[in-house]
């Protein structure tokens, strides 16, 4: 049996707008109680009026969960020990803590501001071990729990113009490996990295960006939706490792089996997938400071995927290389054994 989620409790982060604030939603329609961590307090609060729910014990309760809105920025551990430990002296323990608060930076590495590059290490690196280290005390006292770090395919597969970024989720990925082992010894706690291909969110307009050009995600995007849906079912049920994502297994499969004509084939494409024709001045984004008051779960990319199929083609064509790649080496292996 999997955790019911009408009794859940759940803490997510980076739940102000995307992934974070789908997970949200979708944990709050399905009764669960959810503690929503972000650094920007209007987001919060918009959702915790939407979900005010009537009290995690009551018999009464409806069956729409709630939500607490706790502002907090992941880089400083104390406040997330802080709301672990409210969390459970409110609500009585602590079922799930999604790792999910996110910054990123484009630009070539002796190019990037090193304060910024450092900081989207702090997010969402740091951030992660933060949230890990406020969870898991309680985790072992009550002899169960779900820690889910959400990283990406890139967590495994690299990308130009995307330096700390991508340190950050191999970070993750790493991170959740280690403690995957430390806590053999508690079966009832589990970690799980999610890792979706590129996502349908604002991210992308609130990355920091020292390109010179508009920036945008590689197609096919994800609805943000569909990876919350992954997060919510491996909250319930969960695996060590979730790819999500049309794009998302090939690319580890590629990356995985000729892990070095895999970057020297998606480097170039790769870089001219996220980079648009269109003029952009240089932006801290939202690395430094958050930005603006937005709630979107999307960030209306799929509309610009149905005008530009030629990212579309580049992907379809780094997957296609890769895959006649391995096929090649494969039939020549074969050819050699017979």
């Amino acid at each position: 049996m999997g955790l019911k989620l009408q009794d859940a409790v759940v803490v997510v982060t980076g739940a102000s707008s995307g992934i974070g604030r789908a997970t949200a939603e979708l944990l709050a329609e399905s009764g669960a109680t959810v503690v929503a961590v972000a650094r920007r307090e209007g987001p919060l609060q918009q959702l915790a009026d939407r979900y005010p729910g009537n009290g995690h014990n009551d018999e009464q309760r409806g069956s729409k969960g709630r939500v607490v809105a706790r502002p907090a920025d992941v880089t400083d551990a104390e406040a997330l020990e802080r709301i672990a430990k409210d969390t459970v002296s409110d609500f009585g323990w602590l079922d799930a803590w999604v790792n999910n608060a996110a910054v990123n930076q484009y630009g070539t590495f002796e190019e990037v501001p090193l304060e910024e590059w450092r900081r989207v290490v702090e997010t969402n690196l740091f951030g992660y071990a933060h949230g890990a280290r406020a969870a898991i005390p309680y985790f072992r006292e009550q002899g169960k729990g779900v820690l889910i770090n959400v990283s990406s395919v890139l967590g495994k597969v690299p990308s130009p113009l995307q330096s700390a970024y991508i340190a950050s989720k191999f970070g993750i990925n790493g991170l959740s490996a280690a403690l995957r082992q430390e806590l053999l010894d508690v079966p009832g706690v589990t970690v799980s990295t999610v890792m979706p291909g590129p996502i349908d969110t604002p991210l992308f307009q609130h990355a920091a960006n020292h390109t010179g050009y508009r920036v945008t995600p590689p197609a096919p995007t994800v609805d943000a939706a569909r990876v919350a849906v992954a997060i919510v079912k491996n909250i319930r049920r969960p695996r060590p490792e979730v790819p999500v994502g049309i794009s998302t297994r090939p690319a580890l499969l590629g990356r995985r089996l000729m892990p070095k004509k895999t970057e020297r084939i998606a480097a170039p494409v790769s870089a001219a997938a996220h980079l648009t024709d269109e003029p952009s001045g240089r932006t801290a984004g939202n690395v430094m400071e958050p930005v603006g008051e937005g709630t979107e779960v999307s960030g209306g990319w799929k509309p610009a995927r149905a005008s530009n199929p030629g990212r579309t083609l580049a992907i379809v064509a780094v997957v296609g290389a890769v895959a006649a790649t391995w096929w090649t080496a494969r039939s020549n292996e074969q050819q050699m054994r017979s």
